[in-house]
């Protein structure tokens, strides 16, 4: 990948990503239209994102974009959902009980596996129109746009406290003594 293609993707994962970060915390006073705005602008830039990287020509972007279309339209009612537990987590943290983090926890999962078989069912239907690489490099890519917007999350989402310490968690190497 070139400098400048590289550049180009960071810019774009940046702006994705610190736009879904700061809508996760505010989502709840944010207007359903605004909601779709945002939505909209993610899903534009993801769409610009997969453009720069795939290099389709005209006969595969002319079966591809449709296809396209559709699996982000089914991804996106599962990014719905997800969000809708990140805000249920927020509104609950600070009184968090083990039910609700079961129950946070368990709908998590079922929207992640469904993510899965999303992207199973899509990959043989993207493959009678691409050659297997170009699927892969579709795959790849969505994964690092998705890789790049958890991690932000990751790091605006608090970490559930143990009910015995009140001592965030760390990672990496031990702080010294």
């Amino acid at each position: 990948m070139s400098i400048i293609r590289l550049a180009l993707v960071a810019a774009l994962v940046l702006d994705l990503s610190a736009a879904t970060v700061h809508a996760a915390p505010a989502a709840a006073v944010k207007s359903e239209a605004s909601l779709d705005e945002l939505v909209d602008t993610i899903r534009v830039n993801r769409a610009a994102l997969v453009a720069v990287n795939l290099r389709l020509n005209a006969e595969q972007a002319a079966a591809f974009w449709p296809l396209y279309e559709r699996y982000q339209t089914e991804l996106s009612a599962l990014g719905r959902r997800w969000g809708d537990i990140i805000e249920d987590y927020a509104a609950n943290f600070a009184t968090l009980s083990d039910d609700k983090a079961m129950s946070l926890m368990t709908d998590y999962l079922s929207v992640e596996a469904e993510r899965i078989k999303l992207r199973q069912s899509y990959l043989p239907q993207f493959g009678k129109i691409l050659p297997g690489r170009t699927v892969a490099r579709f795959f790849q890519i969505e994964n690092k746009i998705d890789a790049v917007i958890r991690y932000d999350l990751a790091s605006t989402i608090p970490v559930v406290e143990d009910a015995s310490s009140t001592a965030p968690i760390q990672f990496g190497a031990p702080a010294d003594k």
